[in-house]
């Protein structure tokens, strides 16, 4: 029986569907205008270690970067506390490519001058040596969601004056982000208290195997540095491979591809359909319950508009208090524009403050 293929190819619905290096994609971005009024929102380039993701076969550094940006009242109040946003970055970039992607500390000082409540948000770094972690638990390239859900927010709590309260974080993501946002909130509703998907990653499409030259390619790879040059689509392979298909008894790269000897392995496709959670969201449906607020935004012109709709409805089907907004747009043209207009507002008046105790 003829198995049917699922490859990088469909990261275009995992991860951020564009095609092009993370460059073209920020070039892409549009730039909301300068609010007048707006305060300096200071911004901190810190080191954060994991535990969890210590001794990984990949080699992947535990100490990430991570971008802090904090109130314009923060230095000036040092009683005050404030609830804390985690905002996770797609495939292919990290945290600092993310901050010009969402044009932040602008848009977060925008979102401010508006109206929107002051918060600590934190841009943690997820890159891997393959362009991304896929935010997920693996013994090749390290345990990311335990980065996120355990080791830097206990870090920001004991580094920040941050109220310490589940219903005081916000987790927020974009395309691989967006798929980090709804792995770790279903996994962790002991953690945060609202959720912000945009443009998620949510499912896996079917794409062709890689030609002869590609399938080569990615065998000539023998140590995660040698994928540096290699095409968009073959190095994501090498990614979700690493995050969804470790395999610690096969060196020297410990993971399984989905083609082997010019054959699709049925094994390797399954884990990687398990990963996805439009399979898995029916498990969690009392997690997501717990959340103050769930919100879905996506592009009508973006390709990912289908299966964002699909969680939406998936959520609705459950009566899973959530909200789903087509907006217009590409995966990326006006990410930023979502940031300040909508994001931040949205966890604004989804959080606990301190003054609403």
């Amino acid at each position: 029986m003829k198995i049917q293929a699922r490859l990088a190819a469909a990261l275009m619905a995992v991860l951020l569907c564009s095609p092009g290096p993370a460059a073209l994609a920020q070039v892409a971005t549009n730039v909301p205008p300068i609010v007048a009024g707006a305060r300096p929102v200071p911004v901190q380039h810190i080191k954060v270690h994991s535990q969890a993701i210590e001794g990984n076969l990949g080699g992947e550094s535990a100490d990430r970067d991570v971008v802090v940006l904090l109130p314009p009242s923060y230095a000036a109040s040092p009683k005050r506390r404030y609830p804390v946003v985690y905002a996770l970055h797609g495939y292919s970039i990290g945290a600092e490519q993310w901050t010009h992607e969402i044009r932040v500390p602008q848009t977060v000082e925008g979102a401010f001058a508006k109206g929107a409540r002051e918060m600590i948000v934190v841009l943690p770094d997820s890159k891997t040596a393959y362009g991304g972690s896929m935010y997920s638990s693996s013994a090749t390239t390290g345990d990311f969601e335990t980065f996120i859900a355990r080791d830097l927010v206990a870090y920001i709590d004991a580094h920040y004056r941050t109220v310490r309260d589940r219903r005081s974080r916000g987790l927020a993501g974009h395309s691989m982000g967006g798929y980090g946002v709804a792995r770790i909130g279903m996994k962790h509703p002991e953690v945060f208290g609202a959720l912000y998907l945009m443009s998620p990653g949510l499912s896996i499409h079917p794409a062709d195997l890689p030609d002869a030259k590609g399938q080569a390619a990615l065998d000539a790879v023998r140590k995660p540095s040698d994928a540096a040059n290699l095409p968009f689509q073959l190095k994501a392979q090498l990614a979700v491979s690493a995050a969804w298909s470790p395999n610690p008894a096969n060196p020297p790269l410990y993971l399984d591809l989905p083609n082997k000897a010019g054959a699709p392995q049925a094994d390797v496709l399954a884990k990687w359909d398990a990963n996805t959670p439009l399979a898995f969201v029916d498990q969690y449906i009392g997690a997501l319950r717990q959340y103050r607020a769930i919100a879905l935004d996506v592009g009508d012109q973006d390709t990912l508009k289908t299966v964002t709709e699909d969680f939406h409805k998936a959520l609705d089907r459950y009566q899973v208090a959530n909200t789903f907004e087509l907006y217009s747009g590409t995966h990326t043209s006006n990410v930023a524009f979502r940031f300040q207009d909508f994001v931040i507002p949205f966890f604004s008046r989804s959080l606990q403050f301190p003054q609403d105790r």
